[in-house]
């Protein structure tokens, strides 16, 4: 399984603004800048975020976004699955749970699939965006003391 563009670019859009909006608001543009994201693009993958809850808007002139609830809430899954759907290796009704594969008696090679995307699954849920704050502060500061 491979994710798009989407998952790699909002994955990151949304870690940008766990570790930047403590303080205020964050606009597109900052974030598009700093991630290196054009913005068109960076608002489709917003406008997802958003309509699952994970990002919330704030308007007016000092506006822009905000995580709706803080990083130790949102799993990894839940923003990749937003930008994403489903993350199932391949497309098999025994993942989605829907009825219409003729060879699913007989199918041995659904266990394969089944045990992959609960692994993957678990991974992704259980990371947490707190997770990946921590880390990004940590590589900053080793960074950052490399520089000196």
């Amino acid at each position: 399984m491979m994710l798009s563009t989407k998952g790699k670019y909002g994955l990151r859009a949304v870690l940008d603004l766990a570790l930047h909006s403590e303080e205020s608001v964050i606009s597109l543009s900052a974030i598009a800048e700093r991630q290196d994201i054009s913005i068109s693009y960076l608002e489709q993958l917003i406008a997802k975020l958003k309509k699952a809850g994970i990002v919330n808007s704030i308007r007016g002139a000092q506006g822009g976004y905000v995580l709706s609830k803080p990083p130790s809430d949102i799993s990894v899954g839940e923003i990749l699955r937003a930008l994403e759907g489903n993350l199932n290796p391949i497309k098999c009704s025994e993942l989605s749970g829907e009825k219409g594969c003729n060879g699913a008696d007989s199918c041995v090679t659904k266990f394969v699939w089944k045990r992959i995307s609960d692994s993957i699954n678990n991974t992704v849920n259980t990371m947490m965006l707190s997770e990946l704050v921590e880390e990004s502060r940590r590589i900053g500061d080793n960074i950052n003391k490399q520089n000196l």
